[in-house]
């Protein structure tokens, strides 16, 4: 249940890779966004092509579990991005962690990207990048067609019955994300500053950043 409603949630969020080696790798269902060059794996959602979500998504998670076993040398993950899909941005963090890698933001890394760059072992942000942190959101209308796919599968009647669902397993999803940047090393008061509500993304400053564990060496 956990898991179809973050395939709901699309995080979306108002740097072209410079040259590519001849060895760069094909991308099979994220075309573009990735790039191995040496010990570095870069990403980049901007890079997708026209048959391609120019933002994090499902074919990117299989995309980095693959390079990463074929590439064995890689030690860092290099990331721009605005943000993508919860879940994938989560699952991909994990695929990090498991290897070890530490990680880049080169750009604009925000919402989602954030999570994969706190998986970083070491995390660095380049000079003249910015980190984007804000909110989960969901739109009315992403709303109105979960309930309508699954009200008989989750015996919601009324859309109350699905707003107290959806209001317990927001605190679930809050409580999780939280705990994720903590264990990451992440100041707790830093944590819960970026789970205020603002109207545009929050771009904290490098000393903010430093000063909160979110960069490290």
């Amino acid at each position: 249940m956990m898991r179809r409603l973050i395939f709901a949630f699309v995080l979306s969020c108002c740097g072209t890779i410079a040259s590519a080696q001849k060895h760069a790798e094909p991308t099979g269902s994220a075309p573009g966004k990735f790039l191995v060059q040496g010990d570095t794996l870069i990403y980049n959602s901007d890079n997708a092509t026209s048959d391609g979500y120019a933002e994090i998504d499902g074919p990117d998670v299989d995309r980095l579990r693959t390079l990463l076993r074929r590439h064995g040398d890689v030690t860092t993950l290099q990331l721009t991005s605005t943000g993508g899909l919860v879940w994938a941005g989560t699952e991909m963090a994990q695929i990090v962690l498991d290897f070890g890698l530490n990680t880049r933001a080169e750009g604009e890394c925000s919402s989602s990207c954030v999570t994969i760059f706190l998986a970083g072992e070491k995390r660095e942000l380049t000079k003249g990048s910015r980190l984007g942190f804000h909110q989960n959101s969901w739109s009315d209308d992403g709303m109105q067609s979960y309930f309508k796919e699954w009200r008989e599968d989750e015996n919601w009647h009324t859309p109350f019955d699905f707003a107290s669902w959806l209001y317990q397993d927001t605190q679930h999803e809050t409580a999780a994300q939280l705990e994720f940047m903590i264990e990451r090393g992440v100041d707790p008061l830093f944590a819960i500053e970026t789970k205020k509500y603002r109207p545009v993304i929050w771009f904290p400053s490098r000393a903010e950043l430093e000063a909160a564990g979110i960069l490290r060496d």
